[in-house]
Formats: C-alpha cells, sequence, structure tokens
C-alpha cells in the first residue's frame, strides 16, 4: 500500500480496496520503525486510529469522504493542532524536556490553523507533528531544540530545512503527505535533499492564521508530497481566502490537479545565468540541464535570460527576515505560554532574560540579535531600508523576465545533502545554502521542487537526491504543476524511494 500515489490511495479508499484504519497503521509501523530519523516530535497513536476508523464509518454508511479521504498526512510542528502540542522545535514552548531529548508539556493552542482545519474537512487523518529547525529558523534542521533528523537516504547526512521533518516523513513513507512552511526555501530545500516533491506558494495564496510567525512578509504554508499530482491535491484544499487573515488574496483555488495533464507545448523556459556557474555543483547543473534538454524534447523552448541583483538576495533576506524575528519572536516572554524560569533576583526584566535564555537556541539568538540591530535607531536606514529598496529590485527583476517567459528552471540548491555537524559551525555557509530559493520569497512569487535525476552512488556517499526548481509568477501555480508532471513523467528519478534499513 505505501507504492500507492496519494490520490489513488483516496480512490481506493472509497472504493474499499483499502481501508483508511490500514494506511494509517502502516504509517505508524512505519515512524515506529524509523524512529532514528527523528522525524516526529509527537505521534498520538490511538488518536490517529480514531481518525481513519471515523472515515472507514463514514465510508461505510455511503457518506463522502472528501478530496483526501483517509490519507494519513503529517504537520509541520510551526502549525497550531487543537488535539496536538504545538512547540516549533522549541524548548521555550514546553514546560520541561524528556531526558531522551522529547518535548514534555508542549503548548496546546486553543485552535487549529486554517490550513490544518481545511485538511480535516477534506477527510485527511492527521499523523502527527513533525521536527524542524526552531522557530523555522535554519536549513538543516539541526537546530531543533529536541533533536536532529536525519535524511534516509543517508542517515549520516541532513535532511534539508527547516521543514525536514515533514520532508523525511514523505520520503520514508511515514506519511502519504505533510504541510511545511517555506519562508526562504524551508518547503523546497528539504524536498530537493529528500527527492520528494515541495510547494510553495504565492504569498496570500494560503492562509497563515495558525502558523507560528517567523518573518510575516515572507511566510507561506505548503505542501509535501511524494508526487506532483499529489502535491496539486493537497494545495486546491488548503489554498484559497480566509477572513482570519488579511494578507491572504481574495481569489479561489486554481484547478492545479488538471493543470498536471496539460500539454507544454510552447511553452517559454528560463534559465537564469545567475543560478549556474560558480558556487554550483557541476554534478546538479547537469542534471539540471538534462532536465531542461528533455522538457525541450517535450515541446518546451530553453529561454536564457537574467536576475541581475539576485547577488544581492542572501545579505537582503537576512536582514529583512531578521528584523522580522525579533519582531515576533518579542512575545515568548515567560508570562502567557510555555517555559518560565525564576531566576535567583527576583525582578520581572530577570524573569524575562532568563526564561529566553534558557528557553531559546543558538541560532534563534542569533537571529533576534542580528533583527534588533538592523532595526535600532541609527542603523535603520542603513540596514533594514536599504535590504526593502533591494527587495522591490529583485521583484522587478522577475516581473521583467516573466514577460519573456512563463516559468523559471533552476536548481534548489547549491550542493547534495552535507554530512550532519558539516555546517553547524559556519553560520554562513549554511545561510548561502538557500541562495537558489530566497529570492522566490522575498519577491512573493511561487516556486516547486520536483526531483532530478539524482547523483549516483560512489564509494564515497550512496545515491543522492537532486532537485529541480520551478518559478513561475504570482498566483501562477498552476503553470508550475503544469511543468512539473511533464517533467515527472519522463523523469529518471521517478518512483525511486530511499534504501530505508
Amino acid at each position: 500500500m505505501l507504492d500507492v500515489s496519494l490520490v489513488d490511495l483516496v480512490d481506493g479508499i472509497a472504493r474499499g480496496d483499502f481501508s483508511a484504519e490500514e494506511a494509517a497503521s502502516q504509517c505508524l509501523a512505519r515512524i515506529e520503525a524509523q524512529a532514528s530519523l527523528g522525524a516526529f516530535l509527537h505521534v498520538d497513536r490511538e488518536h490517529a486510529l480514531e481518525q481513519a476508523r471515523r472515515i472507514d464509518a463514514r465510508r461505510s454508511s455511503g457518506e463522502p469522504l472528501g478530496r483526501l479521504g483517509g490519507v494519513p498526512i503529517a504537520i509541520k510542528d510551526a502549525l497550531c493542532t487543537l488535539d496536538a502540542p504545538t512547540t516549533c522545535a522549541s524548548r521555550i514552548l514546553t514546560r520541561s524536556v524528556h531526558p531522551g531529548g522529547s518535548p514534555i508539556g508542549g503548548w496546546r493552542p486553543p485552535f487549529d490553523a486554517t490550513a490544518v482545519a481545511r485538511l480535516r474537512d477534506a477527510g485527511a487523518v492527521l499523523i502527527g507533528k513533525t521536527n524542524m529547525d526552531e522557530f523555522a529558523m535554519g536549513s538543516s534542521t539541526e537546530n531543533s531544540g529536541f533533536y536532529c533528523t536525519k535524511n534516509p537516504w543517508d542517515p549520516t547526512r541532513i535532511p534539508g530545512g527547516s521543514s525536514g521533518g515533514s520532508a523525511v516523513s514523505v520520503a520514508a513513507g511515514m506519511a502519504w503527505g505533510a504541510l511545511g512552511s517555506d519562508t526562504g526555501g524551508s518547503i523546497r530545500q528539504p524536498a530537493a535533499l529528500c527527492g520528494v516533491v515541495g510547494v510553495k506558494p504565492s504569498y496570500g495564496r494560503v492562509s497563515r492564521f495558525g502558523l507560528v510567525a517567523f518573518a510575516s512578509s515572507l511566510d507561506q504554508v505548503g505542501p509535501i508530497a511524494r508526487d506532483v499530482r499529489g502535491a496539486a491535491r493537497l494545495l486546491e484544499v488548503i489554498a484559497g481566502q480566509d477572513p482570519r487573515d488579511s494578507t491572504s488574496a481574495a481569489r479561489p483555488a486554481g484547478q492545479y490537479e488538471a493543470a498536471c495533464s496539460r500539454d507544454i507545448r510552447g511553452l517559454r523556459i528560463g534559465l537564469p545565468e545567475q543560478y549556474v556557474g560558480q558556487g554550483l555543483d557541476g554534478r546538479i547543473e547537469q542534471s539540471v540541464r538534462e532536465a531542461l534538454a528533455a522538457l525541450e524534447r517535450e515541446g518546451a523552448t530553453v529561454v536564457p535570460v537574467s536576475l541581475p541583483h539576485t547577488r544581492y538576495g542572501v545579505a537582503a533576506y537576512y536582514i529583512v527576515a531578521t528584523a522580522e524575528a525579533s519582531s515576533n519572536l518579542a512575545r515568548y516572554d515567560g508570562v502567557r505560554f510555555g517555559l518560565r524560569v525564576e531566576p535567583d533576583r527576583g525582578d520581572l526584566e530577570a524573569m524575562y532574560g532568563a526564561t529566553r535564555d534558557c528557553g531559546f537556541g543558538a541560532e534563534v539568538k542569533r537571529r533576534i540579535l542580528l533583527g534588533t540591530y538592523v532595526l535600532s535607531a541609527g542603523y535603520y536606514d542603513a540596514y533594514y531600508r536599504r535590504a526593502q529598496k533591494v527587495r522591490t529590485l529583485i521583484k522587478r527583476d522577475f516581473d521583467r523576465v516573466f514577460g519573456q517567459v512563463d516559468v523559471l528552471a533552476t536548481p534548489v540548491t547549491p550542493t547534495v545533502a552535507f554530512r550532519l555537524g558539516e555546517r553547524v559551525e559556519d553560520p554562513l555557509a549554511m545561510y548561502l545554502g538557500d541562495v537558489f530559493t530566497l529570492p522566490c520569497n522575498l519577491a512573493g512569487i511561487c516556486g516547486l521542487s520536483v526531483p532530478a535525476a539524482p547523483l549516483p552512488a560512489t564509494e564515497q556517499h550512496p545515491e543522492l537526491p537532486v532537485g529541480l526548481q520551478l518559478l513561475a509568477p504570482a498566483f501562477g501555480e498552476e503553470r508550475l504543476f503544469s511543468v512539473a508532471a511533464a517533467w515527472e513523467r519522463i523523469s529518471p528519478a521517478r518512483g525511486r524511494r530511499p534504501p530505508l534499513s
């Protein structure tokens, strides 16, 4: 059953070929068997099975099951869930930590995030909450406040981040789909490094209500799935305006699943010169160029283009994102929820400091300090205002190029998954891993990662996934799915699964 696609699973459960309980049981068994990968922070086995049994009862009584009826879905721990704790992989949203690393007494939200509520309404079975970089700040899931997540293709390597647990859960067969959040590549990058499909929707396409904020003008909720059509189905379910999120766009969801069957003949695909060459692993560039050559044989046209302000993207992003993080994370003060540390000195300021010092990890502290600095008096104009101007230039680059081409194709990451611990002491090297993904967030456009030809196994490493990134204008997700599905049908990566022990 684990080899069945998400869409086929929905159809099979509706026909009675499978039961929702069987699907949930297989995922739970895989979660237990692959616990060493560290993909999940919270799993309630009995509650998951109870959800599945309710779906089976509805099928037996002839009731409609919904577009995700019976499908086990994992949820990134940055999304609020009424029936499970939400910790953002941070100790500051727990009361304590188990000696083995698991959170205890995690914060219990009084509501579901809108995206989570829409999954429930569509009949999904929520299988658990996945591990992540603390408050989504990281690119390797090594910044979790509890334990690292490992890549199922090679457990000595990182799975990407910050939605690493969600990507691993799908790649390793622990769920048929997952939700993640993408602030600078946090869905696309782990999807690429784990060999699955990840979608960063246009800003405003999916409600952010109930997503714990990192950088509010950049964050976006999106799906991860094993195949393009499954990701399209998930996005159709969660997309659309939400009156509880003032930044959600007054636009209905597109026909993303139908777009997967469209012909791409005549489509113009741009290859930005700034995304290839220096700093990019030559084997990844070859994989991307082979994919583009194959799409040309399918009738598309590949056009070289230029996005000249891309080189300023990393600097601009890490000013804007840290500034917004400094503001958003000010609410974690030990008073309203989560951890509270009582210092020896009994005043309020000391309690704030002791709680935040104990509750936040090193990377979160680093970004709060950076953000507070660039917003401080005397530095606001020199850093934050200038970064916002660069952000506008980056958006104009995309607007101009999308007047020439329909979609852009680029690598997702400059390297394949690196080894655990390799960049922990080098934050700049870690930040540069997002160089190809974060311009999409700055511009508010949509992006998708789909597996390209993997790096073959050698004596130094096993086979490792490579991602092809597709970018389209804001609210152009249908274009992404049509090109991604066309590539997936002919891709040498199609159907490949990690060699799990």
